[in-house]
């Protein structure tokens, strides 16, 4: 892979050494021409080419099935990663005792909507983490016959800690228990197969790591359980004749579509399009290899300035999300570090450093170097 082709894919390095992309991404080259190119067409012709646009949105449903390697039909788009949690928080018939398995570390979005199931008698059991780890046998052990979802991230938002989804999906497959997945921390540049691991729903939105536009997402549900959640959020396009506006036939689409309301962000999901199909284009392998490497570096480097690396960088756990104990205020070394033309955050009173395939070792030795200057 030319990583220099692919830099210059991101005008965000004109200026800036950004290692933010857990929260939110500078849009990719091709994203702004997509969007650009919606926004002229809308404003010069109207409607007059809504055809045009909505085959490119059945485009992009078809490049994240071959993503996540699952019918496109099993994709709806949604708004954020929020809406797609709700859609099956708010769709289950839960039944007064269930309960909800979650982390305790997850970030709100994963938490709030099954907090909101209190009033109708279902728990949610919060697991704690054992320092940069989410223990597969704490989430196993804290499940129990009543048990309707285990609902878990990709990658812990503030650890960066990689969930091991094949074991608890299969755990979750063999008790009878269902499996959300919300990806957004990992989505596009690590490996997810949703063919080969026992996952039941996922969601993410495409403003973090696919390097898309805020306001335009995923939300995978297996086929099978369509049936299974009450539709919530319905309107004109949740039947199967949608676009048949004079006649009412309230028949709900087979599948995951009957989530997608009414009028889709078409330029948001052009523009996520666009991106995802840059990320393809490199591939997800060579994409995780190239964060890998330089996650690595940045924890080399991090190490010998004397910092401590809290994230786990076991292979299988590792991902884009670097946590690091550094001496000092974390928020004003966030604060200076963007003085400098350099994006990080502070996340669990730590530094939180997500670089993505485009950046570079000398950026990373540059912010290692900022970290450890004097105030």
């Amino acid at each position: 892979m030319d990583w220099h082709e692919f830099r210059n894919a991101f005008p965000v390095t004109r200026r800036w050494a950004y290692f933010d992309h857990a929260a939110v991404a500078p849009l990719s080259g091709p994203a702004q021409q997509a969007l650009g190119e919606w926004v002229a067409d809308l404003t010069e012709n109207g409607d007059v080419h809504e055809s045009d646009w909505l085959r490119r949105v059945e485009g992009v449903r078809q490049n994240f099935g071959r993503l996540l390697t699952t019918d496109p039909l099993d994709i709806a788009f949604v708004k954020n990663t929020s809406e797609g949690v709700g859609i099956v928080a708010e769709g289950l018939p839960w039944v007064v005792g269930d309960n909800v398995v979650t982390a305790a570390e997850e970030y709100p979005a994963n938490v709030y909507p099954w907090l909101n199931l209190r009033s109708r008698g279902v728990e949610t059991r919060l697991v704690p983490s054992r320092g940069n780890k989410v223990a597969v046998d704490d989430i196993r052990a804290a499940v129990d016959s009543r048990t309707r979802i285990v609902s878990l991230s990709f990658v812990e938002f503030a650890s960066g800690y990689r969930n091991d989804l094949d074991t608890i999906g299969a755990f979750c497959r063999e008790r009878d228990v269902l499996f959300f997945v919300d990806a957004i921390q990992g989505l596009g540049v690590l490996p997810l197969d949703v063919a080969a691991s026992p996952i039941d729903f996922l969601a993410a939105d495409g403003h973090k790591w696919l390097v898309g536009p805020e306001g335009a997402g995923v939300f995978y549900i297996r086929r099978e359980l369509v049936e299974e959640l009450h539709p919530v959020g319905v309107g004109w396009n949740s039947v199967r004749d949608s676009f048949n506006f004079s006649r009412l036939d309230f028949q709900l689409k087979l599948h995951a579509g009957r989530w997608e309301s009414g009028t889709l962000n078409v330029g948001g999901i052009m523009g996520l399009g666009a991106s995802l199909e840059l990320l393809m284009k490199a591939g997800v392998p060579a994409l995780a290899e190239r964060i890998v490497f330089l996650t690595e570096h940045l924890c080399e480097q991090a190490r010998r300035a004397g910092f401590e690396v809290f994230s786990s960088r076991e292979p299988a756990e590792r991902s884009g999300i670097v946590s690091l104990l550094v001496p000092g205020d974390p928020r004003e070394r966030v604060r200076r570090c963007r003085a400098e033309n350099v994006a990080i955050s502070q996340r669990g009173g730590r530094i939180r450093v997500s670089p993505h395939a485009y950046n570079t070792t000398d950026e990373l030795d540059r912010l290692v170097q900022l970290l450890g200057a004097n105030p």
